[in-house]
C-alpha cells in the first residue's frame, strides 16, 4: 500500500512538472511581434500589414467617431458576447485587450461583418491571445508591438494602425496593453518608447488607449508625461466605472486632434474590466 502511494505520488508530480513546462513553452513570448488581420488565413505571419482595400470605407461616420477600449479578460465570464456586440453597435472603433481568438469569437467577427486586426501576445491551448482592433473600416495599415513581463515572462502586445477618416487624414491608433508585474518601471517605459517613433511622425489625429494598468502614481506619471510630449488630451467622464487598484484606473483613453464630446465607463458583469466608450468629433 505504501508502494502504490509512493508511486502515485511520484506520478503526480512529474505530470505536475509535465504540465508547467508546457505551460511556460505555450506562454514565452514570440521571437518577434506578429500580426494577423485576416480570419481566413488564421496565421500570424509579418510584423506589419498594409490594406488592401484603396476605396474602403472611412472609419468616422459624416464626421462622427466613437471609440470604445475595453479588457474582455479572455471572455471568461459569462455575457461577454452581449457586452461586445454592444460596444460594437454604439462604437466605429472597439479596442480590445486580453482578446482570445476563440471559434466563437471568430464567428462573431464574421457574422457582424467586422474588420479585425490582432497582435498576439501568446498562444495557449491553441488559442491566441492579445489586443485586438474591431471596426467596419479596414485599417491602412497595422503593426504589432510586444513587451514582455519582466518577472512572470508572459507578453504583452499592442497594434499602432493607421484608419482613413472623411476629412482626408489618417488617424493613429494605438491600442496597448501595459506591462503589470514591474516595480521599477524600466521596461514599462520602453514599451511606451517603442511607439514614440510612430507618435513623432505623425502630424494628424491621434487615439491612444487600452488597459495601462497605471496601479500607482509613478506609473500613472509615465503615461501622463507620454502624453504630454506628443500633445494628447485625458478624455473627462460622465459616469467613471473604470476598474481601480489601490484607488487608480488602470484603462485610459488619449486623443489629439479630434473634438471631444463626452465619454463614460458603465459597470459590467461580463469582464474584470469596465469598458470606456467616448464620442469625438473630426475637425
Amino acid at each position: 500500500m505504501k508502494l502504490a502511494n509512493s508511486t502515485r505520488s511520484v506520478l503526480i508530480v512529474i505530470f505536475v512538472i509535465f504540465f508547467t513546462i508546457i505551460l511556460f513553452l505555450a506562454l514565452l513570448p514570440t521571437s518577434e511581434p506578429r500580426i494577423l488581420t485576416d480570419l481566413d488565413i488564421p496565421s500570424f505571419d509579418s510584423r506589419c500589414v498594409h490594406g488592401d482595400d484603396p476605396m474602403g470605407a472611412y472609419l468616422d461616420s459624416q464626421g462622427s467617431l466613437s471609440v470604445a477600449t475595453w479588457n474582455i479578460y479572455k471572455q471568461k465570464k459569462q455575457g461577454w458576447l452581449k457586452q461586445l456586440a454592444s460596444l460594437n453597435q454604439a462604437s466605429q472603433l472597439v479596442l480590445l485587450q486580453e482578446a482570445g481568438l476563440s471559434p466563437e469569437l471568430r464567428q462573431y467577427i464574421r457574422t457582424a461583418g467586422l474588420k479585425a486586426s490582432m497582435a498576439k501576445a501568446f498562444t495557449l491551448l491553441d488559442t491566441s491571445y492579445g489586443v485586438m482592433n474591431l471596426s467596419r473600416a479596414q485599417a491602412l495599415s497595422a503593426c504589432a508591438f510586444t513587451a514582455t513581463e519582466p518577472l512572470i515572462r508572459f507578453a504583452k502586445s499592442g497594434i499602432v494602425a493607421y484608419y482613413p477618416l472623411s476629412s482626408g487624414e489618417e488617424l493613429l491608433v494605438v491600442n496597448l496593453h501595459g506591462i503589470n508585474f514591474e516595480w521599477n518601471l524600466t521596461h514599462y517605459s520602453r514599451q511606451f518608447e517603442a511607439i514614440a517613433l510612430e507618435l513623432d511622425k505623425h502630424q494628424g489625429p491621434i487615439i491612444l488607449a487600452g488597459d495601462f494598468n497605471t496601479w500607482r502614481t509613478l506609473r500613472l506619471n509615465v503615461i501622463t508625461e507620454f502624453a504630454k510630449r506628443f500633445h494628447l488630451s485625458e478624455i473627462n467622464y460622465r459616469v467613471d466605472e473604470r476598474q481601480r487598484v489601490f484607488g487608480f484606473p488602470l484603462d485610459h483613453i488619449y486623443y489629439r486632434g479630434l473634438t471631444f464630446l463626452e465619454a463614460e465607463s458603465l459597470a459590467t458583469s461580463s469582464s474584470d474590466h469596465n469598458p470606456i466608450t467616448a464620442r469625438f468629433m473630426l475637425k
